[in-house]
């Protein structure tokens, strides 16, 4: 299973790729491809090396010690263990809206990061559950290929928004033919949509395996299920109150897909497009892990 995953992501990261190459194909012939191609790979590479310290600054993180957040810190150091990982460094954002994510290119170099929201809202079992979920997502590499397929995806969706306006000054003032033209629009325009599917059904197939790992490594499915409910209820709630006052939810859309939840979907959003299975798929699965485990399940 683990072997499945790890092709068919790397499939999608490939197809990321050559959506770049073929936008720089038809802007400059095979010298550009060869440029979006090398884009590509420096973009992984930032992505691999410096992603745990890029996260930080765009979420304004703060990393903190076991005496600032000593219960945070307990639970984190007992699921690690339990996992076989070691002790990753653990961060905080002073931010109402309750999510958690995890990043790094590997466990040893892992940030597990918690809103002060989620801390706020969930009771311990609760918390150790979606922080199981994160620890399993540093277990199964889904912090690496998440934070790559981000980091091309929003690639993409630049550099077709480029595309589209570059193909209408080429033709104008010459030097791109209108065939070439005709082609360069239609990647402009079905490029973006393409990554978002790409990067939507990397991260919506591991949530279900992290929400197992989660379930499995706190021992508690029920309590996951308690915080994925609590959580979608505070996110739609909040969502509500930042269209009122027209202010921008927690974050980058472009690291959605990182968070345990993703708090920049409204109910409109298209589940095509969405980066999480739905809550209620998400529950029904855990109720079978439940079944499995031998543990009762009261939802």
């Amino acid at each position: 299973m683990k072997l499945w995953l790890f092709l068919r992501t790397t499939f999608m990261i490939a197809l990321l790729t050559g959506l770049l190459m073929a936008m720089g194909y038809l802007l400059g012939g095979a010298r550009w491809m060869t440029y979006m191609f090398w884009f590509a790979v420096i973009m992984s590479f930032l992505a691999f090396w410096y992603s745990d310290q890029l996260v930080i600054k765009m979420m304004k993180a703060r990393i903190v010690s076991r005496e600032e957040a000593p219960e945070l810190y307990e639970i984190v150091e007992k699921l690690s263990k339990r996992a076989g990982l070691p002790m990753p460094k653990i961060a905080i954002i002073d931010d109402p809206t309750p999510n958690a994510f995890a990043t790094g290119r590997n466990a040893k170099h892992a940030l597990v990061t918690v809103t002060t929201g989620i801390l706020e809202l969930l009771d311990r079992d609760e918390l150790e559950g979606v922080l199981g979920h994160e620890l399993t997502h540093v277990k199964n590499h889904d912090i690496l290929v998440g934070t790559i397929a981000g980091a091309l995806a929003g690639a993409v969706v630049y550099i077709a928004y480029i595309t589209k306006y570059l193909a209408f000054f080429k033709v104008i003032f010459g030097g791109l033919s209108l065939d070439r033209f005709i082609y360069a629009l239609l990647i402009a325009i079905t490029a973006p949509i393409a990554a978002i599917i790409i990067r939507s059904a990397i991260s919506r197939r591991r949530e279900f395996a992290a929400d197992e790992g989660g379930a499995r490594l706190s021992g508690k499915p029920w309590a996951l299920a308690s915080a994925l409910l609590k959580l979608d209820e505070a996110v739609k709630k909040l969502q509500k109150e930042a269209e009122a006052k027209k202010k921008k939810p927690l974050g980058n859309p472009g690291l959605a897909h990182l968070f345990i939840v993703n708090h920049f979907e409204g109910d409109r959003v298209s589940q095509l497009f969405a980066t999480h299975p739905p809550t209620k798929e998400r529950i029904a699965h855990l109720r079978e892990i439940a079944k499995d485990m031998g543990v009762e399940f009261p939802y």
